[in-house]
């Protein structure tokens, strides 16, 4: 599987958006962080704002839902164009029926864990899914340290994903940088969202293909 960069627009300039996300045209996805202040105690962007950069982002959207209720309001952002939509096992109430509607409005499927939530009871769902997010920090702010107690779940996620010979991608989100990336790819995962490590770069599209040739070395 090729190694994919997904820059996260939590680590740009919300005053500059639509600039910033130019800056990033070199990258395979832009990841946009939706988050409600109720499932995480942050509170960033919504529905109307994501409209937006679907519109002006010069490579496909990446929305992770840090949201509750994404049973109701997930939809909403594949018919707004994004790419790919990721919701939470920890709030979704029927999370196949929403893959499966998220999937029929034409956006990838995504299912997300945070640190703590073993992979082990979603593992017969892979199937339903196009890509399952392993949280590599806790949710809900950028610029922490990555965990690496979360590397065995990446692992025992994609052992899953190759035995049912599924195309399913595996991303990591939190903490990742030139010094953690490597151990992340080795793990299994292969789709990788950076904030800080990239908007924090002095040269962004140098940062992106160096953290995507690093990546590379060990893709399954």
């Amino acid at each position: 599987m090729a190694a994919l960069i997904a820059p996260s627009i939590l680590s740009a300039d919300f005053a500059n958006l639509e600039r910033d996300l130019g800056a990033i045209a070199a990258a395979d996805w832009a990841h946009v962080d939706v988050m409600d202040n109720h499932f995480v105690p942050n509170l960033t962007i919504g529905l109307p704002v994501v409209e937006r950069l679907v519109q002006v982002s010069p490579v496909p959207v990446d929305v992770h839902l840090m949201i509750e209720d994404p049973d109701r309001w997930a939809p909403g952002f594949a018919e707004a164009g994004a790419g790919s939509v990721t919701f939470h096992a920890e709030a979704a109430t029927a999370p196949v029926r929403l893959a499966r509607e998220l999937r029929r409005l034409g956006s990838r499927a995504g299912l997300a864990l945070r640190p703590a939530t073993p992979v082990e009871p979603f593992l017969d769902l892979l199937g339903e899914i196009d890509m399952l997010l392993v949280m590599t920090v806790e949710p809900g702010f950028g610029g922490q340290s990555f965990i690496e107690g979360t590397l065995p779940k990446i692992r025992r996620a994609r052992r899953a994903i190759s035995a049912a010979d599924l195309d399913v991608w595996v991303q990591v989100d939190g903490g990742v940088s030139r010094a953690t990336i490597e151990r992340a790819a080795d793990a299994g995962a292969n789709v990788f969202v950076a904030g800080s490590a990239v908007y924090g770069a002095d040269d962004v599209p140098a940062e992106i293909d160096a953290l995507r040739e690093l990546a590379s070395g060990h893709a399954h």
